[in-house]
């Protein structure tokens, strides 16, 4: 199965529309294959950088502690360079699809450690790795497109911090949009940096672990959490960008479901 890569506009939704009628009569998710996707990914079609990243952020392990399965529909919001969405879209396979979701403003800044934009870095990861199932939404949250109850999964990756420390209803309001679009039983995975209490977690960039499953719960989500990323040598005074920590930062790791009816 084809699906073309495009930014989602009033022109093609209806293109949107028929692809996901279409997936209805492809087969239920199944479990995700750990060993066959660890090969997906380890092929030419990603950057170097992204094999450093997988040391610490550790992909395969964090898709099956929240349940990611071959057949999703899943949203890789702020897809950034797309390091997730490469992996989401090996994940779920030619019967998934992955919306890799950025902003305009977003797809120009500098991806990280590389001369290249996000955008840039996005579009050399769809057409290298033949990513024939991602669809790019280029717009806001609050403009998205994606119909409510449709998607199984979400990832949420070292972003959530940016919405809480600017305002943490910013980061509730964020949340409850999500669980709209997910289906009953629908998850997030949620990343982020380990900030500690009484430290300026707005200037470094992280965020207590308490306060991510607060505003969690607060928007209506079921959540378990994982130790699988936690980095205990982390300095959790220092910037996330400091280069003494070469970006090896304590990180939490959420699973956030939504309850089913009931």
């Amino acid at each position: 199965m084809n699906i073309q890569h495009c930014s989602i506009t009033r022109n093609n939704s209806r293109s949107i529309a028929a692809f996901l009628i279409l997936m209805a009569f492809y087969p239920a998710a199944i479990a995700l294959d750990k060993t066959a996707l660890q090969l997906a990914i380890s092929g030419p079609g990603r950057d170097v950088g992204d094999f450093v990243r997988d040391q610490v952020r550790k992909p395969i392990e964090v898709l099956d502690f929240v349940g990611i399965e071959q057949g999703m529909v899943v949203l890789d919001l702020y897809a950034a360079g797309g390091y997730y969405t490469f992996i989401l879209s090996k994940a779920v396979r030619e019967t998934g699809v992955v919306y890799a979701q950025n902003t305009p403003q977003g797809l120009r800044y500098i991806e990280d450690r590389q001369d290249i934009t996000q955008g840039e870095a996005l579009n050399n990861k769809i057409n290298r790795g033949q990513l024939e199932n991602v669809i790019q939404i280029i717009r806001p949250l609050d403009k998205i497109g994606i119909a409510p109850e449709s998607l199984d999964a979400i990832v949420l990756a070292q972003s959530l911090h940016d919405y809480y420390n600017t305002n943490s209803t910013r980061a509730l309001d964020m949340l409850i949009q999500l669980k709209d679009l997910l289906k009953p039983g629908g998850v997030i995975a949620v990343t982020d940096h380990v900030g500690i209490s009484g430290r300026d977690n707005s200037a470094m960039h992280r965020m207590e672990i308490q306060q991510a499953i607060d505003i969690a719960e607060a928007a209506g989500y079921e959540v378990e959490s994982s130790e699988l990323l936690r980095v205990r040598s982390d300095d959790h005074s220092r910037s996330i960008f400091d280069p003494r920590l070469n970006r090896t930062t304590d990180r939490f790791l959420l699973k956030l479901v939504k309850p089913q009816p009931g």
